[in-house]
């Protein structure tokens, strides 16, 4: 990621709500205005932080997504799927005798690996993340 862009998340994540406006963000990290919309344009696109409008205000916010490490890294589990086909393809083309096709076959399978843990993991994180908030309800 890039150093501006790191520093607008950090301090996004650090805020108490999770949305600072452009002016807050400026001020907070001491960078110009150009510095923020750079770096803000960056998080949106990949999808990192969304925009929106402060009530009754033509100014904007920016807000990290809820759940976030969980979508970045379901997003992830799409690369990896993509990656391990444009590999077997590249193994098929190549043959299976040859030492390239049997080298581009190992590294699909080992994103193959990647994408079923990956999968595994999350799962394993609801799960984690339901009995988190089970303990935080105050028994009656």
């Amino acid at each position: 990621m890039q150093r501006m862009a790191a520093r607008v998340f950090a301090a996004l994540l650090a805020s108490e709500e999770g949305a600072l406006s452009s002016a807050e963000l400026g001020e907070r990290l001491q960078i110009s205005p150009a510095a923020v919309s750079g770096a803000v344009r960056y998080l949106s696109q990949v999808g990192m932080i969304s925009r929106e409008r402060e009530p009754g205000s033509r100014r904007e916010r920016y807000r990290m997504h809820t759940d976030q490490w969980y979508e970045t890294f379901s997003r992830r589990d799409q690369v990896l799927l993509r990656w391990e086909n444009t590999l077997r393809g590249g193994a098929e083309a190549l043959g299976p005798d040859t030492p390239a096709g049997r080298r581009i076959a190992e590294t699909a399978s080992f994103f193959e690996f990647l994408h079923k843990e990956m999968l595994d993991m999350m799962d394993r994180w609801k799960e984690h993340k339901a009995a988190l908030r089970e303990q935080d309800i105050p028994k009656g």
